[in-house]
């Protein structure tokens, strides 16, 4: 599969680390921004890579050549004059600009598409068979951050069960994409990394409005506005959640923040092809005011410190997981719907404080019965149910956490026990002299 980075880039916002060289060969650890990302790609066998450039653009073609030294094969694609974040690809669609000295590659097959001033480390073949299974125009990579508040968030289709007692299916299908500017309540933080899979047939159908509609400025395309959002409408864009290393270059702190991260190891161990170590988290009583049962978002309310301790997981390289029972489902106190806008409030309020959680799984069942509008086909006794280990199990999977290294933090005996059964490697009972602030503090130390 090609592999296209945009590094034309003049990053004016990290200019006073370094102004003299293009935003992406700015130095981290002794390495270029550029070079972790073709060391990733590499390791990933994405050998055939093309790099656009622009400012400075000799820079980065001096220190890389043709990528032999580096184990792969370098093109690059040279504006001229400013075409927008997408236009370079138009140049190249179906061998459009090859016969110009602007480029030798021919966008003809699916694609992946990066920014050259990000840091990442990324197990791309798990990123491509999602790409792959969902048969997508477009694969859009997702990640929770620290500021969802003024990152560009993604909202994806949610199914009701698919049979009785069973849970809401995810599609990940975008159906929506709000920018920063745009008016929000509650919202799943699910920030669009700008890294994404693209299939050239996106590209040609981009082409049948744009250019009518554009006549004076026909190959001056920008990827968000003008191909990947009015895409949404063909039902064939896609977002795909991870929790590995993500972070944009765009201000000093995040450089020295990044810097950090790569001196202590966490870049590379967030790489899903790694074991994960997690930490779960009870929601009820640990991470939120325990009132009783919550059936409205506004009963929702943050404990004192736990988006603090949730930060301190972040910044630790542990994964951050809520297992929580909701058995409001069951006794039919409260709609999936409303459930889902509950924790969208919890992912929101926790973002507030530059906090976010990796993973949430949670269980609707309840075996007790009698209760007026109460759901029969959600009272079983099922295998996700704390203090069994289903829920435990199936964030194992989705993130190749190694349970014996991680931990459970809850509220109560139930909490314990499903630890235990899970084969963590100690469960936290928190309490009024127990936080969860301090708790977390024990286990990263």
């Amino acid at each position: 599969m090609k592999v296209i980075i945009m590094a034309g880039g003049m990053g004016t916002r990290i200019q006073s680390v370094r102004a003299d060289v293009p935003k992406p060969m700015i130095e981290i650890c002794g390495k270029p921004i550029l070079q972790y990302q073709i060391e990733n790609l590499k390791a990933c066998g994405l050998t055939d890579i093309t790099i656009g450039v622009g400012h400075l653009g000799h820079v980065i073609k001096e220190y890389f050549g043709d990528g032999s030294k580096f184990g792969v094969n370098i093109n690059y694609f040279t504006e001229d004059h400013p075409l927008g974040t997408a236009g370079a690809l138009f140049k190249m669609l179906d061998g459009k600009a090859c016969d110009e000295v602007l480029t030798k590659t021919v966008i003809d097959d699916d694609f992946l598409l990066l920014c050259g001033d990000v840091i990442f480390d990324i197990d791309f073949n798990r990123f491509i068979a999602f790409h792959k299974e969902h048969k997508a125009w477009a694969s859009l990579m997702t990640h929770p951050n620290g500021h969802p508040y003024d990152s560009s968030l993604l909202v994806t289709e949610l199914l009701p069960p698919a049979e009785a007692g069973g849970l809401p299916v995810s599609t990940h299908r975008v159906t929506k994409w709000m920018a920063k500017e745009d008016e929000r309540t509650y919202y799943k933080n699910l920030v669009n990394a700008g890294l994404q899979l693209i299939s050239p047939e996106l590209l040609r159908e981009t082409l049948k409005t744009f250019v009518p509609r554009h006549p004076e400025t026909p190959d001056k395309i920008d990827l968000d506005r003008d191909v990947l959002k009015p895409g949404i409408k063909t039902g064939k864009i896609f977002a795909y959640e991870t929790p590995e290393y993500i972070k944009d270059m765009g201000t000093p702190d995040r450089y020295y923040e990044t810097e950090a991260d790569i001196k202590s190891g966490k870049v590379h161990a967030r790489n899903l092809s790694q074991k994960q170590k997690a930490i779960f988290l009870d929601r009820d009583g640990t991470i939120n005011t325990n009132c009783g049962f919550v059936t409205k978002p506004e009963q929702f309310v943050l404990m004192p410190g736990a988006a603090e301790a949730v930060k301190k997981i972040n910044k630790s390289g542990y994964l951050a997981i809520v297992i929580t029972n909701q058995p409001v489902i069951a006794r039919g106190d409260c709609t999936f719907e409303e459930l889902a806008e509950i924790h969208a409030k919890m992912e929101t309020e926790l973002g507030k404080e530059g906090a976010f959680i990796d993973g949430l799984y949670f269980c609707p069942h309840h075996t007790d019965k009698g209760f007026p509008g109460e759901r029969p086909e959600y009272k079983c006794d099922c295998d996700c149910r704390k203090p069994k280990a289903g829920l435990f199990q199936m964030a194992a999977r989705d993130f190749n956490v190694d349970l014996s290294q991680s931990y459970m933090i809850g509220d109560g005996e139930r909490d314990i026990e499903a630890g235990e059964n899970a084969g963590c490697k100690k469960s936290y009972l928190v309490t009024d002299d127990e936080t969860i602030n301090k708790i977390v503090d024990q286990i990263i130390g």
